[in-house]
């Protein structure tokens, strides 16, 4: 099984360097701007579109001329990978299988200030070559597994990091574990499962929420582009960057120790986005309890529902096991001892007392095992008992790329 793998390492940068990289984003920048302009011409002119090819030869002459002569500066194949980048965007752009998909926009400095290199890179020991730059030490937390093929170099939040792309080929794993287990995700609880475990929600946005209030009004009082601006702008970016970070590094401890446990997870298909879609209405018909759904929607979104479903189906294709996505209609509603189904039964938020057989349990236990009954069904039948027409199909092992 060919497997890549993503190895993210912190650079140790000083400002000699930090202005070479900074230099090698911003002419990648100016390439992706300048093709684009070609290209929204062109659909202005209804012309056809330049694409990776034709771009590369338009780059040449961009080199050779006097006015573009500073892109020698760059390396090469970084200003050709950011022109592959454009081209794809347009393909998906286009693309009818991706609705949600739109033509690319221009790339702002301060935004995505990135760049990367398929080839000439190496490493030595805790020092990575990076070509036109020279030699940068990273903070090396883990050692590489495989072949690298290509680095980006990023910016977020004030520091430099290097994530490095590698290729290894695995004998196709077995999971060592037989069981099967279903997971209800909530908020008063993050997830609880089917076995009776129960992880409790980290809420990292909620815990430093006050003080990214603090951090914003005092930066809305500071002269907008100054230099105190720039400042407290850069202390708002390393909070965000800590809150992704608790979030992130707590669903992969959660998520490793669930794929280690069960071959099998059944989990909810949960379409996070119309979950939370705004209640406010519009001009002419305003919503109702429009503060206690924003609330409620920021409590979902501090969860990372998908980063956590993300994770579970690389890391149990890793270990040889698998993820089942089903239906998520009515699994609070219906009873999972008698299978009675009554909104009536969701006596409270945590609590769950059937209207037929009487049964009192947690309204997410019985979540978590109603999600479990729906996963054998779709596995032995095909499709779910709460709704048929709904066509569930499990998550087959498949190359994934982790980051």
């Amino acid at each position: 099984m060919l497997v890549r793998k993503a190895f993210k390492y912190q650079l140790k940068t000083t400002p000699e360097l930090e202005k070479k990289l900074f230099e090698q984003a911003s002419l990648c920048r100016f390439v992706w701007n300048k093709a684009l302009e070609l290209n929204l011409r062109r659909l202005r002119d209804k012309k056809p579109l330049i694409w990776y090819a034709e771009s590369c030869f338009w780059l040449r002459l961009w080199k050779s001329s006097d006015e573009l002569a500073f892109l020698k500066c760059g390396d090469s194949q970084a200003l050709q990978q950011r022109l592959k980048d454009l081209d794809r965007a347009f393909k998906d752009g286009f693309d009818k299988n991706q609705p949600n998909k739109r033509i690319p926009t221009w790339r702002k400095k301060g935004k995505d200030e990135s760049f990367r290199l398929p080839q000439r890179f190496k490493f030595d020991g805790n020092r990575v070559y990076l070509p036109k730059i020279g030699w940068v030490a990273y903070r090396n937390s883990r050692q590489l597994e495989g072949l690298p093929k290509n680095v980006t170099v990023s910016c977020h939040a004030g520091k430099w990091y290097i994530s490095v792309q590698c290729e290894l080929e695995l004998s196709e794993p077995t999971h060592p574990s037989h069981s099967i287990v279903g997971i209800d995700l909530g908020v008063k609880r993050f997830a609880t499962l089917s076995d009776g475990t129960i992880y409790e929600p980290l809420n990292s946005f909620k815990k430093h929420q006050i003080k990214l209030a603090r951090e914003q009004r005092k930066l809305s009082r500071k002269h907008k582009f100054s230099a105190n601006w720039r400042k407290q702008k850069s202390r708002i970016a390393r909070l965000h960057s800590k809150i992704a970070n608790c979030r992130r590094d707590y669903l992969h401890k959660i998520t490793t120790e669930i794929s280690n446990n069960h071959a099998m997870i059944v989990i909810e298909d949960l379409q996070v986005s119309n979950m939370t879609r705004s209640a406010k209405g519009t001009a002419e018909a305003h919503g109702s309890n429009v503060r206690q759904k924003s609330g409620l929607n920021r409590s979902i979104l501090d969860q990372g529902w998908l980063e956590a479903r993300r994770q579970l189906e690389y890391k149990q294709c890793w270990r040889g096991g698998d993820v089942l996505a089903v239906n998520p209609a009515r699994t609070s509603q219906t009873c999972s001892c008698c299978g009675h189904v009554d909104p009536k039964s969701r006596v409270s938020q945590a609590g769950f007392c059937c209207t037929l057989c009487g049964v009192e349990m947690n309204a997410d236990d019985n979540a978590a095992r109603n999600v479990l009954a729906a996963g054998h069904a779709v596995l032995a039948c095909g499709e779910l008992p709460l709704d048929s027409s709904m066509k569930q199909e499990p998550l087959r092992n498949r190359e994934r790329v982790a980051a």
